[in-house]
């Protein structure tokens, strides 16, 4: 059980993360109005992004969300982990983003969310079966012979 909520953490921090530097871009973004970021060098480059907090903070996220993946995985098959990872970060972050970012999503786009959605449940559905949780998983075993 604590491997799923390291999962969880790890998703969450990842979603975070991409949120983050998505708001501390648009940020810099604006106070550059069209220069680059590397105009004022190496060093301007650091005095930007320490003008922008939300970089540094998703950066950090990024961090902690490798160390809890990681434990994550350590019990947790990947073929699941990685899927529930990614598309449900994705649909958190699609949310936030009309949100606070007022992105918006077509009809189209919307029904592809809730397909991968249900993809990944459906991948995640076994979990339980693959990790030798109950007995119909044998049968879904492949054996060298």
């Amino acid at each position: 059980m604590t491997h799923v909520i390291a999962l969880l953490a790890a998703l969450a921090l990842n979603a975070t993360a991409n949120l983050l530097i998505k708001f501390g871009m648009r940020g810099i973004d604006l106070e550059l109005d069209g220069a680059s970021a590397l105009d004022g060098g190496l060093l301007g480059l650091i005095k930007l992004l320490l003008r922008h907090w939300q970089v540094l903070a998703g950066l950090a996220c990024f961090a902690l969300n490798v160390v809890f993946y990681a434990f994550a995985l350590q019990k947790l098959p990947i073929s699941v982990a990685y899927p529930i990872m990614v598309t449900t970060g994705f649909a958190i972050i699609v949310t936030v983003a009309g949100w606070k970012l007022h992105e918006s999503l077509t009809v189209y786009q919307w029904i592809g969310v809730v397909t991968i959605l249900i993809g990944v449940a459906l991948v995640a559905k076994d979990a339980g079966r693959q990790m030798g949780g109950g007995k119909t998983g044998e049968a879904h075993q492949v054996h060298d012979g």
